[in-house]
């Protein structure tokens, strides 16, 4: 009788050892945002690239380093192709208002893909994002849209 019982036990801490491991493993195959706060938010999307039009960025002569050229940091140093929070731009980087949406928040943009918000921007406000291209041409080519974006929050 004994034996039986201790043989349960065992099976018990089998199975439940299997669902840890399991759902530790599951966890890192699972697609974005599964099992999070999820909402479809219509949207204006606009794009940018890390160029001086884009990001409002001159020279203060021929050859000087990069300097913000409007905003509260007008004629401060700016690194070219840095977000806000330290991220090198590139595809998948996303510009919100992080009061609404904050760094990290995953977003699915129709005809881009996912992204997250690593950046911020003088004019995206509320429900306006900005999405990152590697090149104006493409930048400009995306325009402005209204679409509905798919968000995650952490």
């Amino acid at each position: 009788m004994k034996s039986l019982h201790l043989s349960r036990q065992i099976s018990v801490l089998r199975s439940f050892l299997l669902m840890v491991v399991l759902s530790q493993v599951a966890g890192c195959c699972l697609p974005p945002g599964l099992g999070r706060q999820k909402e479809r938010v219509l949207m204006t999307v606009t794009a940018y690239c890390a160029c001086r039009e884009c990001c409002e960025w001159k020279r203060q002569c021929l050859i000087g380093p990069p300097v913000y050229a409007t905003g509260p940091s007008r004629g401060k140093r700016k690194k070219v192709g840095i977000t806000s929070d330290g991220t090198r731009a590139r595809k998948g980087v996303i510009a919100a208002d992080i009061t609404r949406y904050p760094y990290a928040t995953r977003m699915h943009v129709p005809g881009y893909g996912w992204g997250e918000v690593h950046d911020t921007g003088r004019l995206i406000k509320g429900d306006r994002i900005d999405v990152f291209f590697k090149s104006h041409r493409d930048a400009v080519a995306w325009g402005k849209q209204k679409l509905w974006v798919t968000v995650i929050r952490n």
